[in-house]
């Protein structure tokens, strides 16, 4: 399925590039989210006459972007919660808790910008947690779990 991007997509491609992916990708996700178009000529001159527009906001994007990782630089949060003696909690800690906190303190994040590769938080402790909030800018944060 070939495709006309609408905005920088990480390991796929820039605004503007022409690509080919796989029927489901496209049709899934690309085209509903927005991030892509299909490649017909009607669509390529309608992206051709919204090129400006679409880089005007896509800069934009980024800058937003770079300005929240500047306020994000050294941020750490503390969670008290429920665990057993060895540091097990009773309950795990994800990327609902982690956006829901940061948001509260002052600075806007998605659940779906927090990165947990591997899976909740389950242990008491310090932890480094990876945000990405554009496909140009990743940051990360640390978050301490104290027991109650």
């Amino acid at each position: 399925m070939e495709l006309i991007l609408l905005e920088k997509v990480q390991k796929l491609g820039d605004l503007g590039d022409k690509v080919n992916v796989k029927p489901g990708y496209g049709r899934n996700y690309l085209v509903p989210t927005g991030k892509a178009v299909p490649a017909t000529k009607k669509n390529l001159a309608d992206f051709e006459a919204r090129r400006d527009e679409l880089e005007k906001l896509a800069m934009k994007k980024l800058s937003t972007a770079e300005e929240r990782v500047n306020a994000l630089e050294g941020f750490e949060i503390v969670f008290t919660a429920n665990a057993s003696e060895e540091g097990k909690l009773y309950g795990s800690i994800g990327p609902r808790e982690i956006a829901d906190e940061v948001t509260e303190q002052g600075i806007e994040l998605s659940k779906a910008e927090v990165i947990m590769g591997e899976g909740p938080i389950r242990y008491t402790g310090e932890h480094v947690v990876l945000l990405h909030l554009h496909a140009d800018v990743e940051t990360e944060i640390k978050v301490t779990i104290n027991a109650e």
